[in-house]
């Protein structure tokens, strides 16, 4: 489970203008429900795919691009999902 992995799943789904993914793993180590090597993300997500979207549906989108890695390899994800027009 890698961020090269997440970025290659959201990059392939949504096309985003801008994508960045942090793992943030380490501040939760020994965390219950822990795997060894990661689990907790971050992802910054700017995408045209949004428009039009409320909040719960571009996080479906997320999770939809991410599908089986959300059973497994990712115990907590922060979203950040927008459009280009909201982040200029």
């Amino acid at each position: 489970m890698s961020v090269k992995e997440i970025e290659l799943r959201l990059t392939t789904a949504l096309t985003p203008v801008h994508l960045n993914v942090t793992d943030n793993s380490s501040a939760h180590a020994g965390h219950a429900g822990m795997q060894s090597g990661g689990g907790h993300y971050h992802v910054v997500v700017v995408a045209e795919v949004f428009a039009g979207k409320s909040l719960v549906q571009r996080h479906q989108l997320v999770y939809q691009a991410l599908g089986d890695m959300m059973k497994q390899e990712i115990h907590a994800l922060g979203i950040d999902a927008s459009t280009p027009q909201e982040k200029q």
